[in-house]
């Protein structure tokens, strides 16, 4: 069976080159990350280490939610689809009020629910990390 490969001087019949390779599997990621599902909704875990008290919260995508003197906002919250590995990754940004009151990014990137202790934020009185990513919550909808 003779068919037509793209390589880097032309097309050739019948010969699958490094560059073709290269392209598909290119090609390939890119198909696969266009399918993300993005949800409006991304929970959260947070524990305040002074009281030992665990919680978990829901934040719509761009609202703000405060966790003691920590703002968490999700800017968005992705899932794959059911037929691929599951996986939830969402970004997120984290800021502290400080006891002057002002407000200090402390947490800008990419957080991933199977690997909470990777992108956590880590901070001396709260940590805060992805739980998962959901299509709809009973909190209501801020206006």
């Amino acid at each position: 069976m003779n068919f037509l490969v793209g390589c880097k001087w032309g097309w050739m019949p019948g010969r699958l080159t490094l560059a073709s390779l290269f392209s598909v599997v290119c090609l390939l990621s890119f198909q696969a990350a266009a399918q993300e599902v993005a949800n409006p909704v991304a929970t959260f875990a947070g524990l305040d280490k002074i009281t030992a008290r665990m919680i978990q919260f829901d934040v719509y995508i761009d609202e703000t939610v405060q966790f003691g003197s920590l703002q968490v906002t999700p800017r968005v919250c992705y899932t794959r689809p059911e037929t691929e590995r599951q996986e939830e990754t969402a970004f997120v940004e984290v800021d502290e009020i400080t006891l002057e009151r002002k407000v200090r990014r402390i947490f800008t990137g990419w957080m991933f629910a199977s690997s909470p202790g990777m992108n956590a934020v880590e901070h001396p009185v709260y940590d805060v990390w992805l739980v998962g990513c959901k299509r709809e919550t009973e909190v209501p909808k801020p206006n």
